[in-house]
């Protein structure tokens, strides 16, 4: 098979899964495979910079993942905690002009995360080179579910005419108004898991077996030589 005439994707999903299991195989406590997940995603920062990907949205957290034991909850708390101080302080996101976002029901995790959480996507909020989504307390069905409710508040106040409701002004009311080109799921699962329900009709999507911690750059490079050897034809 030839390769299309498919680029470099420009936006890339990817549903982070494996970390506990990972973590089984090493016999230790599963909630700390999410150590592991989070080196792995530091590495593949530069992955992305160095293959020019523009844009990079990354589930790393459902409204479902809420109902996790206490103590890994409590853990998965503090790990990311760590890792937006750590973010805030990385010298890429100033030297690269890397924009950071949070997408999915922020008001649900504890004060003192969420403010970490605002102050990074605050510091970075004119950042325009590259963008990073990570998708927190998110749901692809809650997603569309607030949509409507901040479309369906406007036309209360008058503000929108029910007649002006198309894609495009729905798209301006999710959490995230930009649809991945490509996405992938690690770990072995061959479901969407509610990601990027609404964004997702026209990307094309790799299953691999591989666990999250095992995901190496070959394997993303792999991932981006089979986008651009698939014809996406847009329905014509």
């Amino acid at each position: 098979m030839n390769p299309t005439n498919n680029t470099v994707p420009r936006h890339i999903g990817i549903i982070l899964d494996g970390n506990r299991r990972f973590a089984k195989r090493l016999m230790i406590k599963p909630w700390k495979g999410h150590e592991w997940g989070v080196k792995k995603l530091e590495k593949l920062l530069n992955w992305c910079r160095e293959l020019d990907i523009k844009e990079l949205t990354l589930y790393a957290f459902s409204i479902d993942n809420f109902n996790r034991p206490k103590e890994e909850f409590d853990y998965l708390m503090d790990v990311f905690r760590d890792s937006f101080d750590r973010l805030k302080n990385d010298p890429r996101i100033d030297k690269y002009k890397i924009r950071i976002n949070i997408i999915g029901r922020i008001n649900l995790f504890p004060k003192d995360l969420q403010k970490k959480m605002y102050y990074i996507m605050n510091k970075t909020k004119n950042y325009k080179n590259y963008i990073i989504n990570f998708a927190m307390a998110y749901g692809g069905r809650a997603e569309i579910i607030d949509a409507v409710k901040k479309i369906a508040e406007q036309i209360k106040k008058g503000k929108l005419n029910i007649k002006n409701i198309n894609e495009k002004l729905f798209a301006k009311n999710l959490y995230l108004n930009s649809e991945p080109d490509l996405i992938i799921r690690t770990g072995g699962e061959k479901r969407t898991s509610d990601f990027l329900n609404f964004q997702s009709g026209y990307s094309e999507w790799i299953f691999l077996d591989k666990l999250w911690p095992e995901f190496d750059k070959k394997d993303f490079i792999s991932c981006i030589y089979q986008y651009k050897l698939r014809a996406r034809r847009f329905g014509i």
